[in-house]
């Protein structure tokens, strides 16, 4: 296990925090300051001041997949959502919430991909937007579409080489404030910052020299 993953194990749940994935937003320390808590020394994860239940919204509530939770109280555990969504974030990330496989591996439910570019930990955010001054609406124009056959099950995303994200699943592509902007099965994203249709990919990161890896494995 990677030094960057801490598993702390409580009397109720085990709480599974991974700082390469975390992008700050707060909600953990906000909505539970009892079990997590900010700025001190030393442990800073109690599982055992919350109850299963409590600590369970807290990682469904982790937009980044940062904080997972594995209740040993025989409860029910967090599952994949009845529908798969990709929320644009206003100057900001993609939130992914769905059964995601990133590069052919299994990465959880919930996870915060780079779209303007700056990443240090791509796909990953890693919150270079700020710095950046990265602009993009999180309100992106709703492109008419039919409902999809099926909402959920799993969502592949490859990373392409020095290019967007392509994403081949059900997903509605969903603004910030919940409305939906596309539905799709099969869709390219934007992960240079430069494109002129955020959140697609209109072929600017060819135009403005991005670089970044891309996956090296075999597509379906």
């Amino acid at each position: 296990m990677s030094d960057a993953v801490e598993v702390v194990e409580g009397k109720s749940a085990a709480i599974r925090f991974d700082s390469r994935l975390c992008i700050h937003a707060r909600r953990c320390v906000l909505a539970e300051p009892g079990v997590f808590k900010a700025n001190i020394q030393g442990p800073w994860i109690d599982p055992d001041a919350a109850s299963a239940e409590a600590l369970l919204r807290v990682a469904i509530n982790c937009p980044s997949g940062a904080i997972r939770v594995e209740r040993r109280d025989g409860g029910e555990q967090e599952g994949a959502p009845k529908v798969n969504t990709i929320a644009v974030r206003e100057n900001g990330p993609l939130a992914v919430h769905a059964e995601i496989e990133l590069n052919g591996e299994p990465i959880g439910v919930r996870a915060t991909l780079c779209r303007c570019g700056q990443s240090k930990n791509k796909p990953y955010c890693d919150g270079s937007h700020v710095a950046a001054g990265f602009v993009a609406t999180g309100e992106p124009e709703t492109t008419p579409s039919a409902p999809l056959a099926r909402r959920d099950g799993l969502l592949t995303i490859r990373t392409r080489q020095n290019g967007p994200l392509k994403v081949v699943g059900p997903v509605e592509i969903i603004a910030g404030t919940g409305h939906t902007v596309h539905r799709v099965e099969d869709a390219a994203l934007c992960r240079c910052g430069c494109s002129g249709r955020k959140p697609f990919c209109d072929g600017s990161h060819a135009r403005f020299g991005f670089t970044a890896p891309g996956w090296t494995g075999k597509d379906a």
